[in-house]
């Protein structure tokens, strides 16, 4: 029995630092998004587990994509949400992440749900199509944000020039309905899980069109650039938008860092992937998805701690 207390006491010390509480923080986007609700809705499930896990998470609403991912990479989040275009320039040091800006570290955990491209006009405004740009006043979103950087490669390969514009602004999405509604601009950009209440915001003060993305340079675009993929926006989700809207998406990834702790990544996706039914429950946008398409657009190479969470289950070998 003394050997027994003489053990114990000697390795108390150590067993308080193994068990040591861990706090997380997930940036996410607008508080009107879709981002802001996921990474709560992952916490909620974390913290729900903290007595097993000692894992302790907390959500922070950002300015987006880019802004998650660079805070990743200056080690002030542990997790973030980003677009898979985003996460994959980054990784690579492409277009606004080239040189000094690339992010190698980055690492993708799951692919949550898919996001759509929406420009969101009012009726009055008279644009009907993409080639209704001309003369217009757009909210293109923060420059921080996946949206911004969508739109202008969108802008790029349908042959649309900021310039064209009457105005641009590039405030957040969440300021798109209020500017809308306040006649400041004719419509805003906005890449979401669909359905999101921005959109359903803006409805509710303004007669509404979603814009039709599509088209031969559009084919073109998707074919380019493979973490793009064409999709519909459901007539059912707002008012004034009774038909289906074809967009282009990517998908939504959690993703993180290699320098964080394996076991911590780990049980974060086990998490999600042990309540995935429940998980599935807490947003609109997760209706479609499946434990098999939360691997499906990792863009960036996986975090060991999400496979291993993975292999588990029987979903990688």
């Amino acid at each position: 029995m003394n050997r027994i207390l003489t053990t114990l006491a000697l390795t108390g010390t150590l067993s308080i630092s193994l068990f040591a509480a861990e706090f997380i923080t997930i940036g996410t986007g607008g508080v009107t998004g879709t981002y802001y609700p996921t990474g709560g809705a992952i916490c909620q499930m974390v913290n729900k587990n903290k007595k097993e896990t000692n894992i302790r998470c907390s959500v922070e609403s950002t300015g987006g994509s880019v802004y998650n991912v660079n805070t990743i990479k200056a080690g002030e989040l542990d997790f973030g949400i980003a677009q898979s275009d985003t996460a994959y320039q980054a990784y690579k040091g492409e277009g606004k992440f080239e040189g000094a800006a690339a992010v190698p570290e980055l690492r993708s955990a799951i692919a949550i749900y898919p996001e759509l491209l929406a420009l969101v006009v009012s009726q009055k405004s008279g644009i009907k199509t993409m080639a209704d740009l001309k003369g217009k006043r757009l909210n293109l979103d923060s420059p921080g944000s996946g949206t911004n950087m969508t739109v202008d490669v969108v802008f790029e390969a349908l042959g649309i020039k900021r310039s064209d514009l009457a105005l641009v602004n590039e405030l957040k999405s969440t300021e798109g309905p209020t500017m809308l509604q306040d006649n400041h601009i004719d419509g805003y950009f906005f890449v979401a899980g669909h359905p999101t209440a921005n959109i359903k915001d803006a409805a509710s003060s303004v007669d509404i069109n979603i814009v039709p993305i599509e088209g031969p340079a559009i084919d073109a675009l998707v074919k380019k650039y493979p973490y793009y993929a064409k999709g519909t926006i459901s007539g059912t989700y707002y008012k004034g938008v009774p038909n289906d809207v074809p967009s282009i998406g990517v998908k939504a990834v959690l993703v993180t860092s290699s320098k964080v702790k394996d076991e911590v990544v780990y049980q974060v996706v086990k998490t999600i992937l042990d309540n995935f039914d429940k998980f599935k429950e807490l947003h609109p946008s997760y209706k479609t998805i499946t434990k098999e398409s939360l691997l499906e657009g990792l863009s960036v190479p996986q975090h060991p701690g999400a496979m291993r969470a993975f292999k588990e289950a029987g979903l990688l070998k």
